[in-house]
């Protein structure tokens, strides 16, 4: 008998496991860089899962890896979220202003608007408003109908509160079977930042259209303050950084420039002593020439203009 693997037929996308396999495509950023580096900050102090708002929960990744039982309100952990939205979202933008920085926020909609005053901040200041779900919530546990319905109340909050609409998608965690049918069938979207499988930007068939994915990271991510296996000291996310970020500069100069992702909260990056880890970072990476910081809109857009997708009908 002849044994043959068969994917299993299952809702959702076709499973790519080739990429641009051995030949990515000549990529020739901006300016000449070799890398395209894209800071992101994830905006969800406010949107959490919450006992407070009504979840009948507590939210998870504290400082500490304990939770607390669901009929009790965890005030720790909801302080520990208050003080990114508080203070160390304000220490980030700082930074970036200091050194010129464009990034990306991941902003869930219901965390501006609690604090109006951040999202005028983050736009005021060139950064771009990617969408991270109208709530931080987990879109799997949804109906397709739920979803779409709060895909839509998304979009509609942050044109009240940012006075323009988000054009990149990044759901909590990763995305339902159905949420990037969702996106591509409203219509508004460039871009979505829900896959962890390239260094470079790609298409995606949607159906009979095409969607541009531009990949995030969970490797270069403060996350790993939180999450075993993780990182004991600020140096560490530093060390990892620099070392991702020398070893892809390497490549772009042999001729196969890269993007990176850095994943910062302000819960977490926010904090002081970890605050000077991405300082670090960040001189480290400006002391060459042939780096792009840039959004991901910017990227997206590049993308679009300068790889058109061979794909498309």
């Amino acid at each position: 008998m002849t044994l043959q693997f068969t994917e299993a037929d299952v809702p959702g996308p076709r499973r790519d496991l080739i990429g641009y396999g051995a030949t990515p495509p000549a990529v020739e950023w901006p300016g000449g860089a070799k890398i395209a580096v894209s800071i992101v900050v994830n905006a969800e102090e406010g949107s959490e899962i919450s006992w407070a708002a009504g979840d009948a929960r507590n939210e998870g990744l504290g400082e500490i890896p304990y939770g607390m039982p669901a009929e009790y309100r965890d005030l720790c952990v909801e302080s520990i979220y208050e003080y990114g939205a508080r203070a160390g979202v304000w220490r980030l933008l700082r930074l970036f202003e200091e050194y010129r920085l464009p990034t990306t926020f991941y902003a869930a909609a219901v965390a501006f608007e609690q604090n109006p005053e951040l999202a005028k901040a983050v736009v005021g200041g060139g950064h771009e408003v990617c969408s991270h779900g109208w709530r931080w919530e987990e879109p799997w546990v949804l109906s397709r109908e739920e979803e779409r319905e709060h895909m839509a109340a998304a979009i509609a909050s942050f044109e009240r509160t940012c006075g323009t609409r988000p054009v990149g998608w990044y759901c909590r965690y990763g995305p339902s079977v159905h949420t990037r049918e969702l996106l591509v069938e409203e219509g508004g979207f460039l871009y979505d930042s829900d896959a962890y499988n390239d260094d470079l930007p790609y298409y995606v068939s949607v159906g009979d259209k095409r969607q541009l994915v531009v990949p995030y990271t969970m490797v270069y991510n403060d996350v790993k303050y939180a999450m075993p296996p993780g990182m004991a000291s600020p140096t560490d996310f530093f060390d990892v950084c620099r070392r991702g970020f020398d070893e892809l500069l390497r490549e772009g100069r042999a001729g196969r420039p890269r993007m990176m992702s850095i994943g910062l909260h302000p819960r977490w990056a926010g904090q002081a002593g970890r605050t000077s880890a991405l300082r670090e970072f960040i001189e480290h990476a400006q002391r060459e020439s042939d780096v792009w910081f840039a959004t991901r809109e910017q990227i997206a857009r590049f993308w679009l203009e300068n790889h058109p997708d061979e794909g498309a009908a």
